[in-house]
């Protein structure tokens, strides 16, 4: 790990957040070190932010668009040659969601989602908030971006199958739909 990875890491307060950093940076390395013919600790990565200079933007390479995301019990890095978003959340039944949706997401949605109660409800708006949220990751907007606004044009987003306790989403600054392959980083890792 870099100065800025060390320190991101040590400003975690929970072990288990801290592993599923120290995972996202691994697989990151492994993988770009893989591509790049460097040993995975050479390899040259940017977090600067375009705002503000300072090390907490989205995570960068030379030649190669990246998204890192992490949630309950999974981590998930892409890798695309376009501007790509990465985002995975674990469903929290206990969140209010009513409260969360009418500062995150549209009307249209906020109607959508009253069709739902319980799980389901958390589940849908887990759904909506990993699309929106892989979108602003794409543009590198972030959470600074319009969460209620629909998505722009010229982002395709997919839904990927993580399982019932999680939701996630891949979009990609693109006019095509992207290719996906998942994979998992085990034998990256071994």
């Amino acid at each position: 790990m870099d100065g800025v990875e060390r320190e991101r890491l040590a400003a975690y307060v929970r072990d288990e957040d801290k592993a599923r950093f120290l995972l996202g940076v691994t697989i990151t390395r492994r993988v770009l070190g893989v591509r790049f013919s460097l040993p995975p600790a050479k390899v040259s990565l940017d977090r600067t932010c375009f705002e503000c200079g300072k090390p907490h933007g989205k995570v960068r390479a030379d030649g190669v668009e990246l998204s890192v995301t992490h949630s309950g019990e999974l981590v998930g890095v892409a890798f695309s040659d376009q501007p790509v978003g990465l985002d995975v959340e674990k469903v929290d039944p206990g969140m209010d969601v009513d409260g969360v949706a009418r500062v995150a997401l549209s009307a249209a949605e906020v109607r959508e989602l009253e069709r739902y109660d319980g799980i389901a409800k958390a589940r849908a708006f887990t759904t909506y908030w990993t699309r929106k949220e892989a979108a602003l990751k794409a543009t590198g907007e972030g959470l600074r971006g319009e969460l209620r606004a629909p998505l722009a044009a010229g982002i395709q987003v997919q839904e990927l199958e993580v399982g019932a306790d999680h939701r996630a989403a891949l979009a990609v600054v693109s006019a095509e739909p992207p290719v996906v392959r998942v994979e998992s980083a085990t034998a990256l890792l071994s």
